[in-house]
Order: C-alpha cells, then sequence, then structure tokens
C-alpha cells in the first residue's frame, strides 16, 4: 500500500471515530519502527519530520525511507507523510515535490496578521496539489520554541480562531492549551480553554507535546474535534537509551546492527502502547 493523502487519513479518522496519533522521526531507524508500530496495531497514522531534523537529510530521503519500509513491512494500513513545524514556503514545496501528503505550516512567532498572510500564501499553493494544511494558533512552549513563554503568553486566544481559519483556510488547528514539546516541562491541559476553541473552529484540532500528556487526557480530547496528537520525544528516548544502556552495561558494546535492531524493536512496542491507549 502507498502513502495517503492527508485528506484520505482525515476521513478514515472520523470514519473510525478515531485520533490520528502522528510519530516524530529522524533517521532509518525510528522510520521503521514507527511504520512497524502502525502495522502490528493495524490502525493508522502519520509518520512526520520537522523542518529542523530535515537538516540532517532532505524530503527526498525521508520519502524513500518511509517507501522501503511500508514494502518490506507490507503496509495495508493508510499512513500519511507530513511535513512538522514547516517554516519556511521553501521547505513546504521541497516536501511536496518529495512525495509528503500532508503539510503543517508554522507562524505562529510571526504577529497574527503576518501568520494569516503567510499561511494563506501556503495554504493555496498545498490545496492546489490537493494536500491538506495544518496551521498553529498560539504559541506551544517547549523544545520547539526559541523562546520562552509563560503560559498564559502562549495560549490560543479564541476570539482569534474564527478569523485565523476563515482566513489561512487551514485544514487542521494546532493549539496551545496548556501543552508543551517535549519531557521536561509537564503540560497543564487547559480543558475549558479547549472545549471554547472547539466551539468555535470549523476545522479539526491538533495537540503538539502528546508525549507528556496522560492517555486519559487525549481520550478526554478527542471528546473537542481533537483528531491528530504528536508524539516524538518518548520515542527518541526509546531509541537513544538503547544504546546508552547498552554501553553502561558494556563501554565494548559496538554492534551498531544488533542495537539498532533492538532499538526499532523499543519505538515500535512503544508506538504499539501509545496507539492502544489512546484508541
Amino acid at each position: 500500500m502507498e502513502l495517503v493523502n492527508g485528506y484520505t487519513l482525515m476521513e478514515y479518522a472520523k470514519k473510525n471515530k478515531i485520533v490520528l496519533p502522528a510519530f516524530n522521526t529522524t533517521n532509518f531507524e525510528l522510520t521503521h519502527g514507527i511504520i512497524k508500530g502502525f502495522q502490528m496495531t493495524k490502525k493508522g497514522g502519520y509518520v512526520q519530520i520537522s523542518s529542523s531534523n530535515l537538516e540532517l537529510s532532505n524530503p527526498f530521503i525521508i520519502k524513500e525511507m518511509v517507501d522501503f519500509s511500508m514494502k518490506k513491512l507490507a503496509i495495508d494500513i493508510p499512513i500519511a507523510l507530513h511535513l512538522d513545524h514547516g517554516k519556511s514556503f521553501d521547505d513546504v514545496k521541497e516536501c511536496i515535490d518529495a512525495g509528503f501528503t500532508s503539510i503543517m505550516v508554522d507562524m505562529s512567532h510571526l504577529p497574527l496578521s503576518e501568520n494569516i498572510k503567510e499561511v494563506d500564501r501556503i495554504s493555496q499553493y498545498c490545496h492546489f496539489f490537493n494536500i491538506p494544511v495544518e496551521a498553529e494558533l498560539g504559541a506551544i512552549g517547549g523544545k520547539e520554541e526559541s523562546e520562552s513563554l509563560s503560559e498564559s503568553e502562549g495560549k490560543t486566544n479564541p476570539e482569534d480562531v474564527e478569523e485565523f481559519v476563515r482566513m489561512t483556510n487551514c485544514d487542521l488547528l494546532a493549539v496551545s492549551i496548556g501543552n508543551v514539546h517535549g519531557l521536561d516541562q509537564k503540560p497543564n491541559i487547559d480543558f475549558p480553554l479547549l472545549k471554547e476553541i472547539s466551539e468555535i473552529s470549523k476545522v479539526p484540532l491538533v495537540l503538539h507535546g502528546g508525549s507528556g500528556i496522560p492517555f486519559k487526557d487525549v481520550i478526554h480530547a478527542k471528546e473537542f474535534n481533537v483528531i491528530k496528537v504528536n508524539y516524538g520525544s518518548d520515542l527518541r528516548k526509546e531509541f537513544i537509551s538503547t544504546f546508552g544502556q547498552a554501553y553502561e552495561l558494556n563501554h565494548n558494546a559496538f554492534d551498531v546492527k544488533t542495537l539498532s535492531e533492538k532499538g526499532i524493536e523499543n519505538v515500535s512496542n512503544t508506538v504499539v502502547n501509545i496507539m492502544n491507549s489512546i484508541n
């Protein structure tokens, strides 16, 4: 089975009444572990990579790795390839050229009017290729942020939601409701704010920073039109700790192939646990 269009994946989620997990990758081992986890659960979702991590390779290499893993594992469930936190038109264009099937454009660092203008420009380009667009309103703290924000400063303002969605023509809205990237900070999900936003937004909502959010909160968030939740830090932690633990036990442990295979297994098991816990 080939990659599916992001719109197709969204319809799959609505039909099956599930929230779509979106797992961040960086390299082949993470990619293969993620896709193996999808196949083990027989549930669909996203493989995604951020613009910053694309600096280690490029979109074409990532697409080839995904295609290879899907073919090797005989994938028969819907998977989309998503750009996470796209920071420029060039990033978006290159990913579409490579075969990505879903795009996030993150201009949340800009003033609202400029954020709207840039997202709308990129949405028009993506929609020409029938590719859905996720946009961010508010500033989600943690690892992706270059500046430290207080909880109140970063939260999505409900008063901006209707205009933002209407003017940008985005298909998914990433919101800041106390969720944070990474594992260093503890999230504090503001469910009354999420409920208010969900009653205003005409498009489904996205939560970033899923690694730190309790599964029960993700399940609760589904009641408020949350369709996609991002996971990255816990997968990286599992993969890196595979090598760290082996080295601690034996400073002469250098069998990269064996350790990589173990890392892939740990990543896929983490994916399975997440997917079975949120749906």
